[in-house]
C-alpha cells in the first residue's frame, strides 16, 4: 500500500500552480461560450508508471467541481503506450483552463515514479533499498517524494527538520566526526543520525561515535565491499555519489543497505501525456 499524499499539500501545490498560470483569468478560454461542454480523454504516449492523480483531480476541483473524472489506472500502476488514463467531462472553459496545469503535475510526477521504478527493479533481490534525496524541484518536495513511493523506491529525510545528516562542513565546524555526533545526540536523541564519510577511517570513527547510519560518499566498489565486510553488523550503510542505472546493480551487490540517487527527482524527463477532445 502506497502512503498517500497530504491533501492539504496537494491543494496548496495546485492553488499555487493555478495562480501562476491563470493570473487574472484565462483570456483564450473566455472566447468559448460559457454553456459549452466537452468530453476529453488523457492518453499516455509511452510506457510509464502513473503518479499524480490527486494533483490532476484537485486542479479541476478547484476550478469547477462540475468536471467529472473517471480514472482507468491507479497511482503506482504501469501504463502502456497509447493507453487511456483518464476521461473527463464538463464545462469546456474549465477543462481548457486547467489542462496544462493538470498535465504538468501528471507528466512530472509520473516521470519521477517511472525513474524510481527502473532503479527499484534494477536492484531487486539484492536487499538494497533505493532512496531519494533533497534534490527535488523547488516547491514540489512532497509531491516528488510521493511519486518516488509510487515507483517502489523509498524516501530519505523529507527536509532538514526530520533527520540529521552530518556532512563535511558540519564536521569541520564541529572539529571532528566524534564531536559532531556527540553534539547531535545530545541535542536530538530521538532522530536518525547519519554521517557522511569519505574513507574507511572516517567510517570507523562514525561507528565508534555511535552514528545510526553512514553515508559512503563516492566510495570505489572495493572500498564499499571492505566497508560492508568490516562494519555491516555495527552500522547501516548508504552508498551515494554518481550512481547511474547502469551501475546501481553492481553497487547494490556490495551489500550496502541503502543507495541514494538524486537523479530520481532532479534528472527527470516528463512523461508524454496528451489530452484529446472527443
Amino acid at each position: 500500500m502506497i502512503e498517500g499524499p497530504d491533501p492539504e499539500v496537494v491543494a496548496s501545490d495546485v492553488r499555487r500552480a493555478l495562480e501562476e498560470d491563470l493570473g487574472a483569468g484565462d483570456l483564450t478560454a473566455g472566447l468559448i461560450p460559457a454553456s459549452s461542454e466537452f468530453s476529453t480523454r488523457v492518453i499516455c504516449r509511452e510506457d510509464a508508471i502513473l503518479a499524480g492523480r490527486d494533483w490532476f483531480t484537485e486542479t479541476f476541483r478547484q476550478l469547477d467541481p462540475r468536471v467529472q473524472l473517471t480514472w482507468a489506472y491507479r497511482d503506482g500502476e504501469s501504463i502502456g503506450s497509447g493507453q487511456t488514463v483518464c476521461d473527463l467531462g464538463g464545462p469546456a472553459r474549465t477543462i481548457l483552463s486547467g489542462e496544462r496545469t493538470a498535465l504538468n503535475f501528471l507528466q512530472t510526477l509520473s516521470a519521477t515514479a517511472t525513474k524510481a521504478r527502473r532503479y527499484h527493479d534494477a536492484v531487486r533481490g539484492t536487499g538494497a533499498v533505493i532512496l531519494d534525496t533533497r534534490k527535488t524541484l523547488p516547491g514540489l518536495r512532497h509531491a516528488q517524494k510521493y511519486a518516488v513511493r509510487c515507483g517502489g523506491a523509498s524516501n530519505h529525510r523529507t527536509g532538514l527538520f526530520d533527520a540529521i545528516l552530518v556532512k563535511e562542513n558540519h564536521i569541520a565546524a564541529a572539529g571532528s566526526i566524534t564531536a559532531a555526533v556527540h553534539g547531535a545526540r545530545e541535542a536530538h536523541p530521538e532522530v536518525l543520525l547519519e554521517v557522511e564519510v569519505e574513507n574507511l577511517g572516517q567510517l570507523a570513527e562514525a561507528v565508534a561515535a555511535g552514528a545510526d547510519r553512514a553515508l559512503l560518499d563516492n566510495f570505489p566498489l572495493a572500498e564499499l565491499r571492505a566497508a560492508v565486510r568490516e562494519f555491516a553488523k555495527q552500522i547501516a550503510m548508504e552508498a551515494s555519489g554518481g550512481i547511474s542505472i547502469e551501475t546501481v546493480r553492481t553497487v547494490a551487490e556490495t551489500g550496502v543497505d541503502f543507495i541514494s540517487v538524486g537523479a530520481l527527482t532532479k534528472n527527470v524527463r516528463a512523461v508524454d501525456f496528451s489530452m484529446r477532445f472527443l
